[in-house]
């Protein structure tokens, strides 16, 4: 290339320019301005011309030397397109020629290997259509005839019907085309094989059966093979059934049979179809196939669906279901009814009716009630009902894994199979066992509830008089909430023992609306009538206080107790006892194995939480705006009012240092004894006020009650120390105040330091009026420009200016 020219990096004045600036020239300076222009331009086009000149010879050099290269390898492609005509193209004919003598051959090879094939087949037909005549005929060797029966399907359907087959097999004993002979034996032998297995089933030959069995599926009769021998197996789980019920009725002796006899008959019915399915599982898929059994399966659940009706039918008459789904329906819950309707003033709010505490005439009122229907006979119903189900189900998931597809992955949920979802037992499992217990379960529960409130007994011995123990175990609560979460906890877990989504999906429901109107209803009402007959603006009495804290302990610990049933049977719960992620459910839990399919397992869980979330959200509710508002505005914060008046009755913050000293001498105190004196009167009436609450409520109702009460003070100090503002107080006043309702800070949060907080505000008042002048100036000026102070201020800026001014200057 030629060398670089001074062009690259310096460019030639534009011509036009510069043509323009001479003709525009029209003074002397201008025109030799415009002619310098015109030398640069001149110099700069003689430089390029120059160098162009010196690299020509280069290039002429360059191009000598390509022609020279392009006419040798002229040359070369004349000499190698001579080597390919007189060397190659007679090798290329010759391997073309061998190729396709190759394979031509190798055409060949596969039309001999096709047709040996063919012979071979042929004759392997021919001798098995000999085999299966001689077989049948004098030997009688019945396992050698179908031995030849499927050796001859293995023979390709083409070959054996084709016109070869048809023209070398047929001899002078067997003149009839193959496929009509062996169609002939199957035929022959298959009725054969019935005929033997029906009469060795008959005699009970288990031995002759098996062997019948196996030979269905050599002559291509599979499915007449499993269809006699599901009429087999289903004669006997007929035969063992009919016997069950036999032996009951020889054991009740023309009496109802009573216990779980029907649980155990249906039982046994389903263990011996369990047997089957085990014990003959493995011979039905050796000789017929994977998952052939199904068939079979089939088969069973149509004899199990007759004979386990037999039996729901024969329960259902004999435990008289019908008349006491009526009796129960048509049950009036009188007590229940009667305490949610207004009760007539002066008897003292709502009456304990049918309670062993009235009178001697109401136990026979409660007797009375009862006749209609025996809570005894519904519960051992209900837990017959329970048994029956959950065998039903364990019988539904083993026929599920049994029904699965061979490559189904174990890990893989189950699903139920149509032969359970389909079948007639099923449907009747539905009608006569899981509406019933749909029915009965929510008369239970309810009637529990309702019993519960009538036998219901408050905590004995209960007190505010810190001087008087109290001899019953914490917390204190009404005996009906014992009583009623044992029965939730019952309920659930005899419905999860089912393992029928179907229970879960009405009965948890139906104890969430239960628990939400009848058991939180009734402690409502009674809260109610608790402070009802106080007079207006008065104080309760003391009885109708620890009622009230009563009813109060009661709901919080309802809560808990349900927390703690939700989270057993979840078998996950956080520190407090409420059940975690419905996603980390431990195996551990009952769940796992009662729910295995498919997304039963979370429905059942999401059931559960929801149960638990609806009442706690319904007992807070009821707790906080029945309860602890209640107790705080008729109990607690009437008797503030005198305690705080008592401890500021004599407080004056506008006095100086020497003043109060003075005052302190003429009172003959210390000046301590005289500074401490407010401290000293709020925490004797806070004590007497909140230490009998503490002892009697329970410790998260306790911490709600002071929280209230806290922020109640903490605006009504922040109130007290606003009537300062106007410079009513003195310096050493200020620091006094500061102290002292710090010092009531401290004895309302003695024990809950949290509860401070909420005097954040009253302190940070005190805090800004006792600031040296200093310290404000340094806060104003570090606020004025845009800066950070430090401090997290709940005050705002005008609120702050005139804390400033409680202080007098």
């Amino acid at each position: 290339m030629p060398p670089s020219s001074s062009t690259d990096t310096k460019s030639p004045p534009n011509p036009s320019s510069s043509d323009a600036a001479l003709l525009a020239a029209s003074t002397p300076a201008e025109v030799r301005a415009a002619l310098a222009a015109l030398h640069a331009r001149e110099s700069t086009l003689s430089s390029d011309l120059a160098s162009l000149l010196a690299s020509q010879q280069d290039v002429s050099r360059s191009l000598v030397r390509l022609d020279n290269l392009r006419a040798g390898l002229g040359a070369q492609v004349i000499s190698a397109r001579g080597v390919g005509t007189a060397m190659l193209a007679g090798a290329a004919d010759t391997a073309g020629r061998l190729s396709g003598r190759v394979r031509a051959l190798d055409l060949e090879k596969r039309r001999v290997e096709d047709t040996l094939r063919v012979v071979e087949q042929v004759a392997e037909l021919k001798a098995c259509v000999a085999g299966v005549v001689g077989s049948m005929g004098a030997p009688q060797d019945w396992e050698a005839a179908a031995g030849y029966v499927a050796r001859a399907a293995r023979v390709p359907e083409a070959i054996a019907r084709g016109g070869f087959a048809a023209a070398v097999v047929p001899t002078v004993e067997v003149p009839d085309a193959p496929w009509v002979t062996l169609e002939a034996a199957r035929e022959g032998l298959c009725r054969l094989f019935l005929r033997e297995f029906e009469k060795a089933a008959g005699e009970g030959d288990g031995a002759r059966v098996t062997r019948f069995f196996k030979l269905f599926p050599l002559i291509g009769r599979s499915d007449a093979g499993l269809e006699v021998y599901g009429r087999y197996v289903c004669q006997g789980v007929a035969g063992r059934a009919r016997a069950m019920m036999k032996e009951g009725d020889a054991g009740a002796g023309g009496q109802k049979r009573d216990g779980f006899f029907y649980a155990g008959a249906l039982t046994k019915l389903f263990e011996h179809v369990a047997e089957i399915v085990d014990g003959h599982g493995s011979v039905v898929e050796r000789h017929y196939g994977v998952g052939k059994m199904v068939k079979v399966i089939e088969r069973l659940q149509m004899e199990a669906d007759v004979q386990g009706g037999i039996i729901l039918d024969s329960w259902s008459e004999e435990r008289s279901v019908d008349r006491r789904l009526t009796d129960v329906k048509s049950y009036p819950f009188s007590f229940l009814v009667q305490s949610f309707m207004p009760q007539q003033r002066g008897f003292g709010g709502t009456p304990r009716v049918n309670s062993p505490a009235v009178g001697g005439g109401t136990n026979e009122a409660r007797n009375s009630e009862d006749e209609g229907v025996d809570m005894k006979e519904v519960d051992a119903l209900l837990r017959e009902i329970a048994v029956m189900l959950e065998k039903w189900s364990v019988y539904a998931r083993f026929l599920a894994r049994r029904c699965r597809e061979p490559d189904t992955p174990e890990e893989a949920p189950l699903s139920i199979p149509e032969l359970i979802t389909k079948s007639n037992l099923s449907r009747k499992v539905d009608g006569k066992l899981m509406a019933p217990y749909k029915e009965l379960s929510t008369f239970f529960f309810r009637r529990s509830v309702e019993k519960a409130f009538q036998m219901d007994e408050s905590p004995s011995g209960l007190t505010l008089n810190m001087n008087k123990p109290i001899d019953s175990n914490p917390p204190y609560i009404i005996s009906a909430v014992d009583v009623v979460m044992y029965i939730v906890n019952a309920v659930i877990l005899r419905s999860i023992s089912t393992a029928q989504r179907g229970a879960i999906d009405s009965v948890i429901p139906t104890i969430s609306s239960l628990l939400g109107s009848d058991f939180i209803g009734m402690i409502q009402r009674k809260m109610r009538d608790t402070l009802r007959s106080t007079v207006q603006g008065g104080l309760p009495t003391e009885d109708k206080i620890i009622a009230l804290l009563v009813h109060i302990n009661s709901l919080d610990t309802s809560k808990e107790y349900l927390a703690r049933i939700v989270s057993g049977v979840l078998g996950s719960s956080d520190q407090e006892g409420q059940p975690n992620d419905i996603t980390a459910i431990p195996d551990s839990s009952p769940l796992k194995e009662a729910f295995p399919f498919q997304n039963d397992l979370r429905d059942v869980a999401t059931r559960l939480t929801n149960l638990n979330a609806s009442f706690a959200a319904k007992a807070t509710d009821l707790l906080l705006n029945e309860g602890i508002s209640p107790l705080f505005n008729q109990v607690i914060k009437l008797r503030l009012r005198p305690i705080q008046s008592d401890t500021f009755r004599d407080a004056d913050y506008g006095l100086a240092e020497e003043d109060l000293a003075e005052l302190a001498a003429q009172h003959d105190e210390t000046e301590d004894e005289l500074v401490e004196r407010v401290v000293r009167r709020f925490e004797h009436g806070w004590d007497a006020l909140m230490r009998p609450l503490a002892r009697l409520l329970t410790p998260r109702t306790f911490v709600t009650v002071l929280d209230l009460t806290a922020r109640y003070l903490a605006r009504v100090l922040e109130k007290r120390v606003w009537g300062y503002a106007g410079g009513r107080a003195s310096p050493y006043g200020a620091i006094r105040m500061e102290r002292d309702f710090s010092a009531i800070a401290g004895v309302v949060s003695r024990g809950n330091y949290a509860v401070r907080e909420v005097f954040g505000r009253t302190m940070q008042i005190l805090m800004v009026a006792n600031m040296e002048e200093d310290e404000w100036e340094e806060l104003t000026s570090a606020a004025d420009e845009g800066g950070e102070d430090g401090m997290v201020w709940v005050l705002t800026e005008e609120e702050r200016k005139r804390a400033r001014t409680i202080v007098k200057v």
